[in-house]
């Protein structure tokens, strides 16, 4: 399938003037932090609702479980009892043209028979521990750009640019979310075919994130923003092989570093190749490793803007598909996730386009990000091929994880519009649920623990 567009002069000015392509490092702005308590909630986002009254007042988010639950749950769906207020799909989805985007659309019409959007009341959920609270405040006070864009300094555990003003600042906020120091979880995986057969690909990985340790400041982690380990427990056939991924803050400075481990040949070496358009683990070449987590990694192969600020429909609080009741098969369907199971909300979001730069190499030539005003975190992005034709779209469905608490995906969905394929993750309904703030030592993260994990 082939779709070629842009996004609409009149979208962007429904929302108010666009905001400039430079990367205009505004700085701190210690004079507006008692916004923070004001019109805006602690990390930034609009607090009141909209003027229709179809998004509320952001009062707080989720700050308490559910009754019943208890550690280690798969979390009990707090909005159960909601009642979906109507479908979209391909009948119709014209008519909701200016609160969908590109990729959205382009499903409608790539799967008329099957696709459809369940559209519910909004809820903002999204909220995050009071001490990510309180230290998205300081760094609104202290926290500056660096390095072109490609790094942070002066801020520490929470969001850093609570007054975001340009894409560079966007996209930090969501690569440094709060998500604990440390944790374990099942980041299982499917690349069905277009008949909808799949092999369960079971990742289990770990990761401790030293940013997000009370008290640490940027200077004080010697550029390591996190430590990363993945390992596939099956088929037989991918079983064994590690990947080592030490994630660095400022990567102009030092660039991400990475080692595998293959069982069949006892080897731990060094892969300089887990970064950008190369492809993600046992994906089917459908996922880029810049996908993962909608996107990380070093930003400096395309130019960022700001397109604005919309309201759009977007998969939000997704508890029906995290259920331990919900199986894989129950799931996975040819051509796209069952979309019964997945629930969308009218939020604003911000548009954040990236264009590849001149001279630079990689698979897209164009990516659209919309991010979540609440949580920073993208949503949906849109995906062009080097013929500036929509080629790929993603979706990240998100709950919000009560024992930290924090808002994260607990499905990503990469859609390849042109094969009718897709590649999806977080398929751990019959596993235990994600752990944040586990103790993990930097030693577990080391090339020559890799080789002890390895052989075990």
């Amino acid at each position: 399938m082939i779709i070629k567009s842009k996004i609409s002069t009149k979208a962007a000015l429904a929302i108010g003037v666009c905001l400039a392509a430079q990367i205009a490092y505004a700085g701190p702005k210690p004079d507006q932090i008692g916004r923070l308590t004001d019109d805006l909630t602690p990390v930034g986002a609009e607090r009141a609702g909209n003027a229709a009254g179809t998004i509320p007042a952001w009062t707080g988010g989720i700050t308490e479980p559910p009754a019943g639950y208890t550690l280690g749950d798969h979390h009990p769906d707090p909005f159960a009892n909601d009642e979906v207020l109507f479908r979209i799909d391909a009948s119709n989805y014209q008519q909701y043209a200016d609160q969908l985007g590109v990729g959205q659309k382009a499903m409608f019409e790539r799967y008329p028979e099957t696709y459809y959007m369940n559209v519910y009341p909004t809820r903002r959920s999204a909220t995050y521990k009071q001490r990510a609270l309180d230290m998205t405040i300081e760094n609104g006070k202290t926290a500056t750009l660096v390095a072109n864009g490609e790094g942070v300094e002066n801020a520490a555990e929470g969001f850093p640019f609570p007054f975001p003003e340009n894409a560079y600042e966007l996209m930090w906020n969501h690569k440094l979310k709060p998500k604990g120091t440390g944790g374990v979880r099942y980041n299982n995986q499917v690349a069905p075919t277009t008949s909808g057969d799949y092999t369960f690909v079971k990742l289990r990985e770990e990761l401790l994130g030293l940013y997000y340790k009370e008290g640490v400041k940027i200077e004080d982690i010697n550029n390591i923003l996190l430590y990363f380990f993945q390992e596939v427990e099956s088929p037989a056939r991918l079983a064994g092989n590690i990947l080592l991924v030490h994630e660095t803050l400022n990567q102009v400075k030092l660039g991400r570093q990475a080692w595998i481990y293959n069982p069949g040949q006892r080897r731990v070496r060094r892969a300089p190749n887990v970064a950008y358009d190369n492809p993600g683990t046992a994906s089917d070449g459908l996922r880029t490793n810049d996908m993962t987590d909608m996107f990380n990694g070093a930003m400096d192969r395309f130019d960022w803007e700001v397109v604005g600020k919309r309201e759009m429909y977007v998969p939000y609080n997704s508890y029906k598909a995290h259920s331990s009741d919900v199986t894989t098969d129950d799931l996975v369907r040819p051509g796209h996730l069952n979309p019964e199971y997945f629930r969308y909300e009218l939020h604003r979001v911000w548009i954040v386009d990236a264009r590849l730069k001149d001279g630079m190499r990689h698979i897209n030539s164009r990516r659209t990000f919309y991010m979540d005003e609440d949580s920073y975190q993208p949503l949906a992005v849109d995906h062009y091929d080097n013929r500036d034709q929509l080629w790929r779209f993603s979706e990240a469905h998100c709950i919000n994880y009560y024992e930290l608490p924090t808002f994260w995906s607990t499905f990503e969905a990469h859609y390849d519009l042109q094969s009718g394929r897709y590649v999806a993750q977080g398929f751990d309904n019959q596993d235990p649920v994600n752990t944040f703030d586990v103790e993990m030592a930097e030693s577990q993260f080391t090339p020559q623990a890799l080789r002890t994990r390895g052989r075990r």
